[in-house]
């Protein structure tokens, strides 16, 4: 790369950074989103996992159940990954206003999150078990409500500031039944 190439790489990289979306950009945008209503019920999803250069490293499918009492909620997440992996998280959610926090028994302190007409953003810091190792790795998630039962995720994972994968969820809302009880340990009054 050439000295030029570089200063201009140096120069663009805050205007790049200073124009990329903000939850506010999505106030007017309709349907609304609210988490109590969708994630409420019987949920199943359909994802991605990609590595920093794009290429699919992880598929897998997830059984989400919802239950919120008032501005408590709680998630039930079960996923199944391609090469037979099953993983289990329980999200607490809290509800206040237009903003929302959680905490899962493999994230570090308390994600925190804002939603502004048909989108959420959240950010968190996901403690992932890899080649014997836990490594702390930040996600900034980017939900969007396509329609009353039909949201894509889009998360970038980054480890000390370089991104190191994306993911990519559909979620399908099927029911505002519940399909199964809760995972034992997984209440909305805490637990994970």
């Amino acid at each position: 790369m050439t000295f030029l190439a570089k200063v201009t790489l140096m120069v663009s990289i805050p205007f790049i950074a200073a124009c990329s979306a903000n939850i506010d950009d999505y106030s007017e945008v309709k349907p609304e989103l609210d988490l109590s209503e969708f994630f409420n019920g019987h949920l199943e999803a359909y994802g991605i996992v990609q590595d920093f250069k794009g290429k699919v490293s992880r598929r897998f499918t997830a059984d989400i159940l919802g239950q919120w009492n008032g501005d408590k909620g709680v998630l039930d997440e079960q996923f199944i990954f391609a090469d037979g992996e099953i993983q289990h998280r329980c999200w607490n959610l809290n509800k206040s206003g237009k903003n929302y926090t959680g905490t899962a028994g493999d994230v570090v302190g308390e994600a925190k999150g804002k939603v502004a007409g048909n989108a959420l953003n959240w950010s968190y810091v996901l403690s992932v078990p890899v080649e014997g190792k836990y490594w702390d790795i930040s996600l900034n998630d980017w939900m969007y409500l396509v329609d009353e039962n039909n949201l894509i995720n889009r998360a970038k994972m980054s480890k000390f500031g370089l991104e190191v994968g994306q993911i990519t969820l559909y979620i399908r809302k099927v029911s505002s039944q519940a399909h199964r009880p809760l995972t034992k340990g997984c209440n909305i009054e805490g637990g994970h």
